[in-house]
């Protein structure tokens, strides 16, 4: 896990530079500045008011908060989770658009893939995972409070391994999860950010009798870098299973913006508890055609 350890270094020394910044009066006021003119450009205009907030990277929402008729995206998602007895390679390419203003739709292609085991045992299956379909509306933006609320829908088609398409008797859905979710997003000022995503995920396989019930609570604090849509912080993925178990993953993040249209999160993976898995790295491609078009450089 060097690459891990990298790249917590790297958060904190940005976090070390970013509070001996803030110590220089000049700085600070350049830094208002920055903000206001991004902040003025980002939110202001014809279109319907958006707010600028911080997103997570690894519980990736459905379209920007606010979202504006015409925008789009395309995500390409990696990551390695140690799995104990096996390492876990994920995949994921998805498409999100908003066809109206405040509503945006996403169509995501999960896939994973397993390494040999390292004790001999049969490790997992080689797969795609899943067909996601998803929206979400944005309900409320409030400027004087600088808050967006929304609501959203993630229906997963579950599917079964690859190897069993096409053969007689063999269902290629093997079953669904229903995922509704509710979200709130805060500034404080003008770089501070947070946000909740949280909601049930109930899991329904053909031919089982019961549903499997688990409830989410992802929690978010980044802080933006003044003039820019980068940030670092801190990504807590809680999910309270119908065992009773509770995992907890908290996962420190950056987000860079390499081209004006091009950006690319890091995040990095550590549970509280490691039954299942050690520690875990992702990585974010975001690429937004026309951006040029609706947004500040970055």
């Amino acid at each position: 896990m060097r690459g891990v350890n990298f790249f917590i270094g790297v958060l904190l020394a940005l976090n070390s530079f970013a509070q001996q910044a803030s110590d220089s009066a000049s700085v600070r006021a350049l830094n208002r500045r920055l903000d206001s003119v991004y902040l003025k450009t980002s939110e202001s205009g014809a279109q319907r008011l958006k707010l600028v907030h911080a997103e997570p990277l690894f519980i990736d929402l459905i379209r920007d908060l606010g979202a504006r008729k015409g925008e789009r995206e395309w995500n390409i998602g990696m990551g390695l989770t140690d799995n104990l007895d096996v390492d876990r390679y994920d995949a994921l390419i998805e498409y999100e658009w908003a066809p109206v203003d405040r509503i945006g739709l996403e169509v995501e292609l999960p896939v994973s893939i397993y390494g040999p085991s390292r004790t001999g045992s049969a490790s997992g299956s080689s797969q795609i995972n899943s067909i996601k379909l998803a929206t979400q509306w944005t309900m409320l933006v409030n400027d004087r409070f600088n808050t967006s609320l929304a609501l959203g829908y993630i229906h997963e088609f579950e599917l079964a391994h690859s190897s069993m398409w096409g053969k007689e008797d063999e269902r290629l859905i093997m079953g669904f999860v229903a995922n509704p979710f509710f979200v709130a997003a805060k500034r404080w000022g003008s770089n501070w950010h947070s946000l909740i995503y949280t909601g049930p995920r109930m899991t329904k396989l053909f031919g089982a009798e019961h549903w499997n019930f688990d409830y989410d609570i992802n929690w978010n604090a980044n802080f933006m870098i003044p003039g820019t849509r980068n940030f670092v912080g801190l990504e807590v993925n809680q999910v309270i299973r119908s065992t009773g178990d509770v995992d907890i993953t908290f996962r420190p993040q950056i987000r860079v913006g390499i081209a004006d249209n091009l950006i690319v999160g890091i995040a990095t993976g550590i549970p509280i508890l490691r039954e299942n898995e050690r520690m875990s790295s992702f990585i974010r491609l975001i690429y937004e055609p026309g951006h040029r078009h609706h947004h500040p450089h970055r």
